[in-house]
Order: C-alpha cells, then structure tokens, then sequence
C-alpha cells in the first residue's frame, strides 16, 4: 500500500515535469477558444464563449492525455486525440437544424469544428500555429461576414404576405412566379378575413432575388396585394 511520503513524492514529480507545461497549455486554449467565442456570443449565435472555451479547453486536455498516458504506459499516443474529431463532429451536427428544405447552424458547427482543432495545437505545444489559425478564424466570422452583409451577397429568408379572391389563385399564381425565378415557397400559411385569403409564405434568396420578386408579385393582376413582412434570423 503506497505511504503518505510515496504519493507526495509522485505529485511533486509530476508538478515539476507535466503540470507546469500542461497548465500552460490549457489556459491558452482556454484563451483562443474564448477569443473566437466572444465574437460569436456579441452576434447572439448559438455556441458563445463558454461553449467555445469549453471546447479548446477539452480538445487541449485530451491532446495532453493522449500524450503524456502513452509516455508512461505503453502505446499509441496518438489514440486519444484520434477520437476528438469524430466526437466534435457529433456536437457539431447537434447545431445544424434542418426544417423544410432551409438549413441553419453551418457556421456553428464549423466554428465548433475548428475550434476543437485550435485546442489540439495549443495541446501538442503549437502555439503560434493555433494563434494564425485564431486570427484568422475571426477573419473569416468578422471581416468576411461584414463584407457579406455590406455587398449583400448571402442568401437571406424573407416573410411574404399575398392577398387575393380566392386560395386557389393566389397559390397558383405564386407558384408560377416562383417557379419562373427557381425559387420555392416554405412555411405556407393561408388564412380568410372579410372574403379575401391572407397568404403568408416564406421565401429563401438573395438580396436582388427578393427584389425582383417582389416587383414581380406586384406586378400580378391576380394578386389583390403583396408585400414581405420581414426577414427571418438565421446563421
């Protein structure tokens, strides 16, 4: 049975050969991962700074595990570290909703991605590699989604609201519409005020997409009106 002086003389072993590298590591993970986080929680996403330091952090740690188990017991020290992909990509595709066609949480599940992959450099002791990588994560979540939005190239889902006589028109009328400009209806919502039919529809496009078909559903002489409503947050 090991003795009092036995554990104290292990822990001071492993305090001065593994810990002091290992804490260095953990908190520039914890760092990186919360820097990229932040960004992500100031845009109100989904994953924000603690799910992103959490995940540098784990990734680091099981990075270190997988290292330092494998040099005081014989075997692959790369196993451990083996299973952190496959085990973000399931956390990663817990972010990703799908509902009629429209697909939201790419970008989460890919930060959530890379992220992982920040933490397992910083673990294996590469630290300028995991701060490019950082910096230009943030390049691509900032910079690149202002120009996005300034030039407004991504695609965005909008809020329509058509009125007519009859329900069968109006459905009808829409789809020639939208089938003329390849574009599909999600979300149809028909309801009756007064002897007309409200018909309330999303519509996923880009910017000059939506402009064009709204000046095409205005332009109808079977819809009595058309107009969006307003637009629907996504990732």
């Amino acid at each position: 049975m090991p003795t009092l002086k036995h554990i104290l003389d292990l822990l001071g072993g492993e305090l001065g050969t593994v810990a002091p590298p290992a804490i260095v590591r953990l908190i520039v993970a914890a760092i990186l991962g919360g820097i990229i986080g932040l960004e992500r929680e100031l845009r109100h996403k989904p994953a924000g700074l603690r799910t992103n330091m959490f995940i540098g952090l784990g990734a680091a740690m099981f990075t270190i595990l997988s290292d330092q188990l494998a040099a005081a017991h014989p075997g692959d020290h790369t196993r451990i570290a083996a299973q952190i992909i496959p085990g973000i990509g399931f956390i990663g595709a817990g972010s990703i909703l799908h509902a009629r066609g429209s697909v939201t949480g790419l970008t989460t599940a890919a930060t959530i991605f890379v992220v992982a992959s920040v933490g397992m450099a910083v673990g294996g002791g590469l630290y300028l590699t995991a701060t490019l990588e950082t910096g230009i994560i943030l390049v691509a979540l900032y910079v690149l989604g202002q120009a996005e939005d300034r030039f407004e190239l991504k695609s965005k889902i909008l809020v329509y609201e058509a009125t007519g006589a009859r329900a069968e028109d109006i459905i009808g009328e829409l789809n020639r519409i939208l089938d003329e400009e390849k574009l599909a209806m999600q979300h149809v919502r028909i309801n009756s005020t007064g002897g007309h039919y409200q018909v309330h529809f999303h519509v996923e496009a880009s910017h000059w997409e939506h402009e064009k078909l709204g000046m095409l559903l205005r332009q109808s002489s079977i819809l009595s009106s058309a107009s969006f409503l307003g637009p629907v947050e996504r990732e």
